[in-house]
């Protein structure tokens, strides 16, 4: 609890809202790209310690939020296959698909089990030789390790009923992507957890080739307000730099044996986003030499054209060019408890954030 306490005084936090006041002088548009930073913001109500000048906006870092529609729609077609076990962290259950949700198919009768770990799903197909399981693997930097090395741990234990669907992504190139599209973005609050792993490099083009700052954030209120005062000290200097708020977890070189273990499992691909469409390079999928493990490779299902929810503007949130209060749906017929698109569902969802934070 001192921990916490120490980044959540009042004091320190108010301190730091003046020396923002003081100077800040430039109309400024920060983008934050991690979920848990945007419910920090909204939690403690910083945006009411910023001076006018500077404007926060959320971009795509729900890992439930950015997974495309298509992804859904097949892992829907997945659990229609008998004899298949779909395993899954408990909010992608609930995103609406096309034409209907992992919920509602569970509740006809298919096999999705909610898991707390991927390790879990081993366990239900060592435990299950007589049915398929597949994992839904979604997430950046942070979570894709954890599935990668279950993978090898399945083909090091022969389990050979254990597949994933990978949806996984990584970071560097949406955020460049929507600064080639034009999103006004004058600097990244980067992610504290996927910036553990990968370390800092991977924002360096950011910085020398786009001219935009970067400061990889940690998730209190004092760690926001720091990061924002650093991002801010750079723009007013007119020095586009990567810089670290959260040194007492990330550090510039990250986790070299996640890194690892992420070369040896996967490789990168172009990959869908919700709201963003094709990204080179931003995906993540199975080497050739681990296919056996691979859910697309060894199942082959008809998806029909994936269609988007009428009236959802989730796709225009994730780039930063709406916000959620903007929607016509936002808190009437799109709620946590009904959600009509993906934004709304996840804790981390911009969209659930704006709704259990709205004054």
């Amino acid at each position: 609890m001192k921990y916490i306490d120490e980044y959540r005084k009042k004091e320190l936090i108010l301190s730091v809202s003046e020396k923002l006041k003081a100077i800040s002088k430039k109309e400024i548009v920060l983008m934050e790209v991690c979920g848990g930073h945007t419910m920090a913001i909204h939690r403690f109500g910083l945006t009411s310690l910023l001076p006018p000048t500077i404007r926060l906006i959320s971009g795509p870092g729900c890992p439930v939020c950015v997974s495309s529609q298509h992804f859904i729609d097949m892992a829907m077609a997945y659990s229609k296959i008998p004899g298949v076990i779909i395993t899954t962290y408990g909010d992608l259950i609930r995103v609406p698909g096309s034409s209907t949700s992992l919920e509602r198919e569970r509740a006809n009768g298919s096999d999705v089990r909610i898991v707390y770990s991927v390790l879990e799903s081993l366990e239900i197909a060592k435990n299950n030789p007589e049915k398929k399981v597949v994992f839904l693997g979604i997430g950046f930097e942070t979570t894709a390790p954890l599935t990668a090395a279950a993978i090898l741990q399945a083909k090091k234990e022969n389990i050979p009923n254990f597949f994933v669907l990978s949806a996984h992504k990584v970071m560097p190139p949406v955020m460049k992507a929507l600064v080639d599209e034009g999103v006004k973005i004058d600097g990244f609050i980067a992610p504290g957890h996927v910036s553990a792993i990968t370390g800092t490099a991977i924002y360096e083009e950011l910085a020398s080739v786009c001219g935009l700052g970067v400061v990889v954030s940690g998730f209190e209120p004092v760690d926001m307000m720091q990061s924002v005062l650093m991002l801010t000290q750079q723009i007013e200097s007119g020095i586009p730099k990567v810089e670290v708020q959260y040194q007492r977890v990330v550090h510039s070189d990250g986790n070299k044996v996640a890194q690892q273990v992420l070369k040896d499992v996967f490789e990168l691909r172009d990959d869908s986003w919700r709201g963003l469409g094709i990204i080179p390079l931003s995906g993540l999928k199975i080497r050739e030499e681990l296919c056996a493990f691979d859910a697309e490779k060894q199942f082959t299902v008809d998806v029909p054209q994936s269609t988007e929810p009428r009236g959802c503007i989730c796709g225009q949130i994730l780039r930063g060019l709406k916000t959620p209060v903007d929607c016509p749906l936002f808190a009437k017929k799109c709620t946590p408890s009904d959600p009509v698109g993906a934004c709304m569902v996840s804790g981390e969802g911009t969209c659930a954030t704006y709704y259990k934070y709205r004054s």
